[in-house]
C-alpha cells in the first residue's frame, strides 16, 4: 500500500490503454478514485472503469482531446467532482515518426500541444484545485518521459523535443509549486510495441542494453508507487532503461535493430 489515497482522486491522462491503463489499475487497487482520461478510446476507458468498479474500486471517465486548451480544466473539474484531488499522472502522449528533413508544422504543433502544453495547463489547474480544496499535504504530479532523453538521437524529432520540454517543465513546476506540489517524472525505455515496430523488432530492441533485459510495465507501476510513497522526492526523473543510455545509440532503438 502506498501513501494515504483514501477519499482522494487521481487523474491519469491517456489512461484507457497500454501503460496508462496499467497505472490506472494499480492506483485503483491502492484505493484512489481514478479519473481515466481518454480521447478517442472511450469504449476501452468505459470497459476499464467498469472492470475497476466490479473489483470494488472507484473510477470515472473523462473524454476530451488534449489539443483543445479548454480540455485540461474539464479533466481537473472531473477529478474534483469525484474526490479531493491528490495525484496527476501526465501519461497521454502523441508519438509520430518524423525527422528534421520531413517534419511538418502540423506534426510539430500537435506534439507540443498534447505532450507539453497540456501537462503545463493540467499542472496549473491541479495546483489551483489543491488550493481551493484547502488540502494540507502536497499534491503529487508524475510526468511520463522517455529514456531516450538520457541519450538523445534525432529520430521522432517532434516527439523528442516535446519530451525534452516536459523534462524541463518537471523541474520548473517543482520549483514554482513547492511545497504545494511534488513534481517528478518517470522515463522508461521501450516497454511495449509502438510506432513502426514489428513484434520481432520489439523483441530485439527491448533487450538492447547492457543488462540484456527489457523494462516491464510492472517496474513502471512500482516506480509510480515509490514516488507516491516518498514525501521527500521532488524534481527528480527516474530513468528505467537497464543502462541503455550507456550504449550511446545514434538512432532510436527501433531503427538500430532494423539496420542490423
Amino acid at each position: 500500500m502506498t501513501a494515504q489515497p483514501l477519499n482522494r482522486s487521481a487523474i491519469v491522462t491517456g489512461g484507457a490503454k497500454r501503460i496508462g491503463a496499467e497505472l490506472v489499475r494499480a492506483l485503483a487497487a491502492d484505493g484512489w478514485h481514478v479519473v481515466i482520461h481518454c480521447h478517442a478510446s472511450t469504449s476501452e476507458a468505459d470497459a476499464l472503469r467498469d472492470e475497476l468498479i466490479a473489483a470494488g474500486g472507484a473510477a470515472s471517465v473523462i473524454a476530451c482531446d488534449l489539443i483543445d486548451p479548454d480540455a485540461t480544466a474539464k479533466i481537473v473539474a472531473a477529478a474534483v467532482a469525484a474526490a479531493p484531488p491528490g495525484l496527476l499522472v501526465n501519461s497521454a502522449s502523441r508519438f509520430d515518426p518524423d525527422h528534421f528533413d520531413d517534419f511538418t508544422i502540423e506534426q510539430w504543433d500537435r506534439h507540443m500541444a498534447v505532450n507539453l502544453r497540456a501537462p503545463a495547463l493540467l499542472i496549473r489547474a491541479f495546483a489551483a484545485a489543491i488550493d481551493d480544496a484547502g488540502i494540507d499535504d502536497a499534491g503529487i504530479v508524475v510526468n511520463m518521459l522517455d529514456a531516450k532523453l538520457a541519450s538523445l538521437n534525432p529520430d521522432f524529432l517532434s516527439y523528442t523535443v516535446s519530451k525534452i520540454g516536459l523534462a524541463g517543465l518537471t523541474e520548473l513546476a517543482a520549483r514554482a509549486y513547492a511545497p504545494k506540489l511534488r513534481v517528478n517524472a518517470i522515463a522508461p525505455a521501450v516497454t511495449m510495441v509502438s510506432g513502426p515496430q514489428s513484434r520481432e523488432n520489439f523483441a530485439k530492441a527491448h533487450t538492447l542494453n547492457p543488462l540484456g533485459r527489457g523494462v516491464e510495465v510492472a517496474e513502471i507501476v512500482a516506480t509510480l508507487r515509490y514516488i507516491i510513497a516518498t514525501p521527500t522526492l521532488n524534481a527528480q526523473t527516474i530513468t528505467l532503461d537497464a543502462g541503455q543510455r550507456l550504449l550511446g545509440l545514434p538512432r532510436d532503438v527501433a531503427y538500430m535493430v532494423e539496420s542490423e
